[in-house]
C-alpha cells in the first residue's frame, strides 16, 4: 500500500482552465437553452433579410443563463454575417443615457467622446448604424436610472432588434408608456434549471476546467444538489472552484465530498453577500425591511419617506431589487381584493447550508 500515491507532487494541479468556472464563460455548446436561443434567433432573423427585427423582453431569476444564452447567439451572429452589428451593454455599469450611448460609441470605434453632449453621441450612432442592421442587448435593464436613450433608439435607428434582460417581468410595467407602445416586445421567460440539467452543466464545466478523473462522483452530485436548492448555477461554479482549491491545498489528487463540505462552510462564513459590502443607503433600506418584515413594499416605502428618505418610489424599488438579488430579502406576490401587491421579508443571514 502506498501512502503517497494520491498526493499531488510539486507543480501538479487539479485545474486545467479556471476561466471555465467564471459564470460569463461561453462554452462552445450551451446546454438546455436551445428553445430560448431559437427565440433570440427568430427575433434577429428579419435583420438578415434587410427588414426590421423584433424586440424581446427576457426575464428569469439570477443564475439561469439569460445573459449566457444571449451572448452565445450574438457570438454566432458575428461569425455568420457582418451585415448586422451586435451591441451589448450592461446597465449595472452604464446606468444613464449618457453612459449607455458613450459605451455604444466606444464599441463602434469612436474615440474622444467623453466631452460630447448626449445629442452628439446619438448623432454618431445614427451615422453608423442607420446604414446597417443592429441588435441592441441591454442587460440588467432594471438598474437604469432613466431610459431616454431607449426612446431615442426606437425612434431614430432604422433596422434594429432590441433585447432587454432583467430578473422580473414586473419591471416592464415601470417603463414609460411612450416606450412600451413603441417597443411591443415578445416576452421570453427563462425557467430555473432542474436538478438533472444542473448536473449536466456541472459535468460539462468539470470536463473543461479540471484534469481527468480528479472528481469523486458523490462530491459533484453534492454540488449539483446544493446548486439546485439555491436555483443559481453560479453557486455551483463557485463551489467547484473552492472545492478544487481546498483539495489542492491538501495536496489531494481527488476532490471529495469532504472538500465540498468545507467549501460550503467557507461560503457560509462570509455569507453569499456580506452586509458590509452594502453602501449606507442600501443598509438603511435593509434595516427598514428588517423592522417591517412581512409588510407590503408600499408600506415600507411610506416608512422610508417618513424617515426623510429622498428616493422616488421607482428608485426605491430598484434598491429593493438589488437587495433581493443579493439574497438579503425575499419577496412574495400577494393577490387580494385590493389588487396585486409585493410582500417583503428580511433574510439577511441565509447561508448555503440552510437551503
Amino acid at each position: 500500500m502506498s501512502l503517497f500515491k494520491d498526493m499531488l507532487r510539486s507543480g501538479e494541479t487539479l485545474f486545467r482552465d479556471t476561466v471555465v468556472l467564471d459564470y460569463d464563460f461561453q462554452p462552445k455548446i450551451l446546454q438546455f437553452r436551445e428553445n430560448e436561443q431559437m427565440r433570440f434567433a427568430a427575433a434577429i432573423r428579419p435583420l438578415l433579410q434587410e427588414h426590421n427585427g423584433r424586440h424581446l423582453f427576457v426575464y428569469g431569476a439570477p443564475g439561469v443563463g439569460k445573459t449566457t444564452a444571449c451572448r452565445h447567439v450574438l457570438r454566432e451572429l458575428e461569425e455568420e454575417t457582418d451585415q448586422v452589428i451586435p451591441l451589448y451593454v450592461n446597465c449595472w455599469k452604464e446606468n444613464t443615457t449618457f453612459k449607455v450611448l458613450a459605451k455604444i460609441c466606444e464599441d463602434l470605434g469612436y474615440k474622444f467622446i467623453q466631452n460630447k453632449k448626449t445629442s452628439e453621441l446619438l448623432g454618431l450612432i445614427k451615422q453608423k448604424l442607420n446604414k446597417i442592421g443592429v441588435v441592441f442587448v441591454f442587460d440588467e435593464i432594471d438598474k437604469l436610472e432613466e431610459m431616454d436613450f431607449l426612446y431615442s433608439i426606437l425612434e431614430e435607428i432604422y433596422r434594429k432588434s432590441i433585447i432587454l434582460i432583467t430578473n422580473y417581468r414586473d419591471n416592464y410595467a415601470e417603463f414609460d408608456e411612450r416606450i412600451r407602445s413603441r417597443l411591443g416586445p415578445e416576452f421570453v421567460y427563462f425557467r430555473p434549471y432542474n436538478e438533472a440539467e444542473i448536473a449536466g452543466i456541472m459535468k460539462q464545466r468539470r470536463d473543461y476546467a479540471f484534469v481527468d478523473n480528479c472528481w469523486d462522483e458523490e462530491a459533484l452530485k453534492e454540488i449539483a444538489e446544493k446548486c439546485a436548492e439555491t436555483k443559481d448555477v453560479r453557486v455551483g461554479l463557485y463551489l467547484m472552484r473552492e472545492a478544487g482549491s481546498i483539495a489542492e491545498e491538501r495536496s489531494s489528487r481527488k476532490i471529495t465530498a469532504v472538500h465540498v463540505a468545507e467549501a460550503v462552510r467557507k461560503v457560509d462564513d462570509f455569507h453569499i453577500k456580506p452586509k458590509e459590502g452594502l453602501d449606507e443607503e442600501l443598509k438603511g433600506i435593509l434595516n427598514l425591511v428588517r423592522d417591517n418584515s412581512g409588510k407590503k413594499i408600499g408600506e415600507i416605502f411610506a416608512a422610508y419617506a417618513e424617515t426623510g428618505g429622498e428616493l422616488s418610489y421607482k428608485s426605491f424599488q430598484r434598491r429593493i431589487t438589488k437587495l433581493r438579488e443579493a439574497k438579503f430579502i425575499n419577496a412574495e406576490k400577494s393577490v387580494s381584493g385590493e389588487g396585486n401587491s409585493t410582500i417583503l421579508y428580511y433574510d439577511a443571514d441565509k447561508k448555503l447550508s440552510e437551503f
